[in-house]
């Protein structure tokens, strides 16, 4: 597959060129990069346009077939959760059966400035169109190993979730009830979307995620019999996500987001829920690239860590943390001293009470 990397160590993939509102990728095999090095910066080729990213498999985000102690092992990288099982050519997060939950997370944090998520997936069983779900989520999150009503994880989160959705829940419901259903644009299922939370925002299930999501695109992924990926790319705090699913070997563009403000050390993790209709999810391999980019003196200034996710122009809802329990030296000092502090005032005030008594004696002699 030319666009997808394999496990091997550095290696040159595309180049971006960064043309107005969003990023291409355009493939640059080594004979091209070797002509680029060669000619320098020629005309009509600015020095946006000449820079190239570097690629490094980060193994321990990563995960490939064999899964060697996955779910079993203390010393693995990866954990399972609920009815999540490892076979030998897939990690199933959810069978086809109803009410089933399952969840696969990444023990180690990821401290990477600059990034890419390669997911390989398949989603398939019985039910007809519209007839099985849920779908499953791909997270880069604070908190790991959450269970939860967000396709199998907690709601609330705080960092990153991508949501392959593969039952239309709203438009149902609409029909339930004998309505028309006439959203403000038609989405066509299953859906692909993002959404960014810094703990505030609930994702609303009932409407598919609408009224948070960042964007996103319809995307047939159900049934197939060829390869189906899924990337996430995060450079520059610019979201771009891609898909591949038609078996071309060909990226297309579903999700591109400036602007978004993703902290370090947090953990990936994929999840999936199943309720009265059901899919099998599995996941074949996650692949984590570190990007090597350059970055001018300006853009140095603007892309210092943050402390909490956020998006450039999306206002989220501030949150209050909650106060840190104090430990037992600290509980300590502050009783000892406040102590010390009422017996201080307690001599002050006698000793200015005496005072007082001494010059009304004096008054009345």
């Amino acid at each position: 597959m030319a666009v997808l990397p394999g496990d091997s160590g550095w290696r040159w993939r595309w180049r971006w060129r960064w043309r107005g509102s969003g990023a291409r990728p355009v493939r640059a095999g080594f004979g091209t990069l070797l002509l680029l090095l060669l000619l320098g910066s020629g005309p009509g080729l600015g020095p946006a346009e000449a820079d190239q990213t570097d690629e490094y498999l980060k193994r321990e985000h990563s995960l490939s077939k064999p899964y060697q102690g996955v779910g079993t092992s203390s010393s693995s990288l990866w954990t399972l959760m609920g009815n999540a099982m490892v076979m030998t050519q897939y990690i199933r997060l959810t069978p086809d059966m109803q009410s089933k939950q399952g969840a696969l997370w990444n023990r180690v944090p990821c401290y990477l400035r600059d990034w890419e998520l390669q997911v390989h997936f398949k989603i398939h069983g019985q039910g007809k169109k519209n007839l099985n779900g849920d779908g499953f989520a791909i997270w880069y999150t604070k908190d790991r190993m959450q269970p939860g009503p967000v396709f199998g994880s907690k709601d609330n989160f705080v960092g990153l979730g991508v949501f392959v959705d593969t039952y239309p829940n709203e438009e149902k419901q609409q029909e339930a009830q004998k309505r028309r259903y006439s959203p403000g644009v038609q989405r066509v299922f299953p859906y692909v979307s993002a959404m960014v939370s810094n703990g505030s925002l609930s994702y609303d299930h009932e409407r598919d995620g609408r009224p948070t999501e960042l964007g996103g695109c319809t995307a047939m992924v159900r049934n197939l019999n060829h390869d189906t990926f899924l990337v996430i790319r995060y450079v520059k705090r610019r979201l771009t996500i891609m898909l591949d699913i038609d078996g071309k070997h060909e990226w297309r563009d579903c999700i591109d987001v400036p602007g978004v403000r993703l902290p370090r050390g947090y953990f990936f993790g994929t999840s999936s829920v199943t309720g009265d209709l059901s899919d099998n999810h599995d996941i074949i391999s996650l692949k984590l690239f570190e990007l090597t980019v350059e970055r001018t003196p300006e853009e140095e200034k603007l892309h210092r860590d943050v402390f909490l996710p956020s998006v450039d122009n999306m206002k989220l809802p501030e949150v209050t943390l909650p106060m840190e329990p104090l430990s037992g030296l600290a509980l300590f000092l502050i009783v000892f001293f406040s102590l010390v502090a009422a017996v201080f005032a307690l001599v002050i005030g006698i000793i200015v009470y005496n005072k007082w008594q001494d010059q009304s004696r004096k008054r009345f002699y």
